[in-house]
């Protein structure tokens, strides 16, 4: 992408598409198997942070002034911004990212190549991102009442209020099961803990990497069953506590949402998301819960969902009021099970790239001109695999 440094949810993404080539491209299969350790490396060094400087070819990072701390010893605690790191937001799917990728890339493989999975390094951050999801299960008041206070801290200086975390650990939550997460997939801070869709994609990708863990080769099955039962505590936390009545879409899931009762009605472009749920492999594309919630947030319903003159999508609060991002429309086509629904999202996508046949980071929802980011790498690879997926299974959509 645009900026010189490594998240791991974005470099996950950006080559997701081309897995389906793997077991044809001895390249490709060197590229997944070296990213896969370059993240378990990066976990490793540390499971809270989001995105890292590329060894020795970049400067020191401009957060280095955030503060973000983590317990040591009684109650003294250490800076955790090293080196090596560009930003230490915690967020729940940049672990799940990881898991995602590992788990593609043994699937797709057929299993055949476990030589990654049977790494020191990679075992080592399995543990490192189960033991962050147990601490991140329990509720915010027993987490700052450790010695040292909770696990994670952070804060910024900064004019926007979604760049940082109240008091370092953000609004309160209960023990639901699911796990928490400080910050969105956007880099923005959760109003309410427990990220739905994150939890949702934590189910999904903890038990496919349990399948990994319990292979003949890898044969770890403790870690196996630890992965297991995070997930089936999450799951059941989605159930009973993210399972919310809307007064006018009735029954849906909510984005988030804090154990009291406490629940925020709305969706955001980035991936995990409620609308990308069936892409997640958490529910099916028919699922009458998820398009109750479909149909929520694609509408005005969701606070962060515009429509004008250029076209309309979901946005978020990462750009702002009235700015549309491509990926909701690219998230939008590859969830649909319509014809026409699909065609108008590729019409939009192409209208909405402003001749530059390229995908943006957001868009003005009246003026396609007016546009964030021209190389948003992210949503070009999405945008890459709608295509391929809409080659294989609706090609007359495209030819």
């Amino acid at each position: 992408g645009d900026i010189p440094a490594m998240w791991l949810r974005d470099s996950t993404n950006q080559i997701l598409p081309y897995a389906r080539y793997l077991n044809q491209s001895e390249g490709l299969t060197k590229l997944f198997a070296g990213l896969i350790y370059r993240q378990a490396s990066q976990i490793v060094s540390d499971p809270f942070a989001n995105a890292h400087n590329i060894d020795g070819l970049t400067g020191p990072s401009p957060h280095t002034g955030d503060a973000t701390t983590y317990p040591t010893f009684g109650p003294s605690r250490t800076d955790a911004m090293k080196p090596g790191i560009f930003e230490r937001k915690y967020e729940l799917d940049s672990l799940c990212a990881f898991l995602k990728l590992s788990r593609t890339f043994y699937e797709k493989t057929d299993g055949s190549l476990t030589q990654p999975f049977l790494s020191d390094t990679w075992q080592a951050a399995v543990t490192k991102v189960l033991q962050v999801f147990e601490d991140m299960q329990t509720s915010t008041a027993d987490d700052v009442a450790r010695p040292g206070g909770a696990i994670y801290q952070f804060q910024r200086t900064t004019s926007e209020p979604t760049d940082t975390l109240s008091h370092g650990v953000g609004n309160p939550g209960m023990y639901t099961g699911m796990i928490r997460s400080m910050f969105r997939p956007s880099d923005d801070a959760t109003t309410f803990p427990f990220l739905v869709p994150a939890n949702a994609m934590a189910v999904v990708e903890l038990r496919a990497v349990a399948k990994i863990l319990r292979s003949d080769a890898v044969n770890a099955t403790a870690l196996a069953s630890r992965a297991e039962k995070i997930a089936s505590e999450a799951d059941e936390g989605i159930s009973e506590h993210a399972v919310m009545l809307h007064r006018v879409a009735g029954e849906v899931y909510a984005y988030e949402v804090d154990g009291y009762g406490n629940a925020y009605f709305a969706d955001d472009a980035n991936v995990p998301s409620l609308l990308s749920l069936p892409y997640l492999g958490y529910v099916a594309a028919d699922d009458a819960l998820y398009n109750r919630t479909r149909e929520l947030v694609l509408s005005p319903a969701n606070p962060w969902f515009f429509k004008g003159v250029a076209g309309s999508g979901i946005g978020g609060p990462h750009i702002g009021l009235n700015m549309i991002w491509p990926m909701s429309i690219i998230m939008r086509a590859l969830t649909s099970q319509d014809d026409g629904e699909i065609r108008q999202c590729l019409e939009l996508l192409k209208a909405t790239s402003a001749g530059t046949g390229l995908m943006h980071e957001s868009f003005n929802k009246d003026d396609v001109g007016s546009f964030t980011r021209p190389w948003f790498a992210w949503a070009n690879s999405l945008f890459g695999e709608l295509i391929l997926k809409i080659a294989e299974e609706r090609p007359s959509l495209l030819f």
